[in-house]
């Protein structure tokens, strides 16, 4: 519409007036501006009368113009208000929670693994670009990770694990101080990029430390050493729901609806198919292929293999979440 009046002005001043194309524009931009300045040359009754009918026009064109521009701006950022309010609200719901620090690319592919196990999480992140890519699917904390109330409003004193992937390590070390002083019970994971900020983030309260380039190494050696291994290995940790391999189910489950003081009580083989491969004891300690007259304690855990109808019968079965 304003360069309906634009062009409008220009035809008008430059047949009624015998202006030049440039000197219409000229006149229509300070007429409908109502900026006041000199005509260029003298005007004919035609012009004059034009000129009454292009102001009245260009006044309410103008008006409707901006009315439009500022409803757009102000409904856009309502938008935007509501929806950081959801996102808060469903936030402070939250309890027992992963907060992960940076949504670069090992944040990325701790987010991917977490959705596909259904582990509520919330991402901290600075990057603006980033989030109004990925906000639709991930609940996103806009903020600096070194700043506590950003940790705060993610929820680290209700959350049960902290992941911080930011690619500094002194960032990484920050945030695992602040963490552990938000949070005592907190499990955090961090990680690190040089080998002499392993001891340095153990000691400031991460539980565990993971070299990303490191692993990513090792792995590759041991395709050259080990390729079937590895990659029948890789294939027990593929990611979903459909081809999950391996399980870890607490103790607790089991003798909430059966006896059981063995693995040979358990004979999870022969009710699910699925395999116990590994015991942790309460103390942490891990026994890799157990006997089947282990003595389990209430607050172990067992690592059972099976194929995915496998685990998913054993979960059905013992109603694990």
């Amino acid at each position: 519409m304003m360069l309906t009046i634009l062009l409008a002005g220009m035809f008008g001043y430059h047949f009624f007036s015998g202006l030049s194309w440039l000197d219409a524009l000229y006149m229509t931009v300070i007429t409908i501006t109502t900026v006041g300045f000199t005509e260029v040359g003298p005007m004919p009754i035609e012009a004059k009368i034009f000129t009454v009918f292009l102001i009245i026009g260009s006044v309410f064109i103008s008006a409707y113009a901006i009315s439009v521009v500022t409803e757009y701006v102000l409904s856009r950022n309502s938008m935007q208000l509501l929806k950081k309010k959801r996102v808060r609200n469903m936030i402070k719901n939250l309890s027992g929670h992963v907060v992960v620090c940076g949504y670069g690319r090992n944040g990325m592919q701790a987010a991917d693994k977490l959705k596909a196990y259904n582990m509520p999480f919330v991402v901290i992140e600075k990057d603006k670009e980033v989030i109004e890519r990925y906000e639709n699917d991930i609940l996103f904390i806009e903020g600096d990770v070194n700043e506590d109330q950003v940790l705060m409003a993610a929820g680290v004193d209700r959350a049960r694990y902290l992941i911080t992937a930011v690619p500094d390590d002194a960032v990484n070390l920050f945030v695992v101080l602040s963490a552990r002083q938000l949070n005592k019970n907190l499990f955090i994971i961090s990680r690190a990029s040089q080998v002499t900020s392993l001891k340095k983030l153990e000691f400031a309260g991460a539980d565990k430390v993971i070299m990303p380039d490191k692993i990513g190494g090792d792995h590759m050696a041991s395709l050259v050493v080990m390729p079937d291994l590895i990659t029948f290995m890789d294939q027990l940790s593929i990611e979903g729901e459909d081809t999950t391999n391996l399980e870890e189910v607490e103790i607790e489950d089991f003798t909430d609806q059966m006896e059981c003081k063995s693995i040979r009580d358990l004979d999870l083989r022969r009710k699910t198919g699925c395999t116990i491969i590994g015991y942790i004891d309460p103390e942490g300690r891990y026994l890799i292929n157990p006997e089947a007259d282990l003595e389990l304690e209430p607050k172990g855990k067992v690592i059972v293999l099976g194929r995915p109808e496998q685990i998913r019968k054993l979960n059905e079965m013992f109603q694990i979440g």
